[in-house]
């Protein structure tokens, strides 16, 4: 297989490059390095700094290429920093994909793994299905979903699956790469900051209807992940199909049984104290992931939560003084 994949550079972007080079198949990577790093980026992939809405680059490499897909990563995905700049995340989440998905098009390129976010659904109180009514709460999941919705018009002349990903944790296994730990916007990044830094950590609202008034959210181990990417992609390259799948362990985990643990797993104990609700914080998102192991006959290898949390931390250590 020969692959075109776009924000290579990222977290899950370079942990699937990783994956697909080591299963042996040829990975291209593009990439405009605003959010992703270099240093993630594998050596046995062929690098293009480039902005995905530049056409006259792509056309290019796409002309002296021959892909047999595309994993389509290139995202802006900070929730929050997409509430104060709605009109920067839907320019780059949706208008410059919908540029760069027409470009391969045009090309002969038809084949595409799209990275979603299961943020789509919104608030629920119950395992989220594929099938259930789409409530983006922010621009961020908003901007996703737009360009999911362009895909789907394009359905009868591209194959494509479209991966709706819960909360994605965890580091490459021989931690070739991972998370930037300079963007420190999702909980168990705050926690590894908080432990290594001696920071305060502060949880965001108890009073939401839960066990013990935190957020829940399923955390699926970005290595776990990528093996879904492969198998999608197998899907689509053995057969004409149009799929979206949830990709998440089926079970969650609320903000402070994630501190707890971690506190269990470095040795230390995280000082916190309870701060505001965020704006658009969802209360419970789990996935139900029975479509996506029925039809890729995925079975999760590091669905263990220390698992997880051990290699955020070591990840962490690698990359920050402490």
């Amino acid at each position: 297989m020969r692959a075109l994949v776009t924000g290579g550079a990222g977290y899950i972007g370079s942990t699937v490059a990783h994956s697909l080079i080591d299963q042996g198949h040829k990975v291209v990577i593009v990439d405009n390095l605003s959010t992703g790093m270099k240093k993630n980026i594998p050596s046995k992939a062929i690098f293009f700094k480039v902005d995905i809405s530049d056409s006259k680059k792509i056309k290019k490499i796409l002309a002296e290429n021959s892909f047999d897909i595309v994993f389509h990563f290139a995202a802006f995905i900070n929730n929050e920093e997409s509430i104060r700049y709605p009109k920067k995340y839907y320019e780059n989440n949706f208008t410059k994909g919908k540029i760069f998905i027409e470009n391969c098009i045009n090309n002969n390129v038809n084949k595409f793994i799209y990275s979603s976010t299961a943020a789509v659904y919104g608030n629920k109180d119950t395992h989220v299905d594929e099938k259930d009514k789409l409530q983006p709460m922010s621009p961020y999941p908003k901007s996703k979903l737009k360009l999911e919705r362009f895909l789907i018009k394009k359905k009868k002349i591209i194959r494509c699956i479209i991966l709706r990903y819960f909360n994605v944790a965890g580091a490459d296994k021989k931690l070739r790469c991972g998370f930037n730990v300079r963007n420190e916007y999702n909980l168990i990044l705050n926690l590894c900051a908080s432990s290594l830094k001696k920071k305060e950590f502060i949880i965001n609202g108890n009073d939401y209807k839960t066990k013990d008034g935190t957020p829940i959210r399923d955390y699926i181990h970005v290595q776990d992940l990528a093996k879904i990417h492969l198998l999608s992609a197998g899907l689509i390259l053995k057969k004409k199909r149009f799929e979206i799948f949830n990709c998440g362990y089926g079970y969650g985990f609320s903000v402070k049984e994630i501190l707890h643990k971690f506190n269990l797993i470095s040795k230390k104990k995280i000082k916190y104290k309870i701060g505001e609700r965020r704006k658009s914080d969802i209360i419970i998102s789990i996935a139900n992931p029975n479509r996506l192991i029925k039809l890729t006959k995925w079975r999760p290898k590091y669905n263990s939560l220390v698992h997880v949390l051990k290699s955020s931390l070591n990840w962490y250590k690698k990359n920050v003084k402490e």
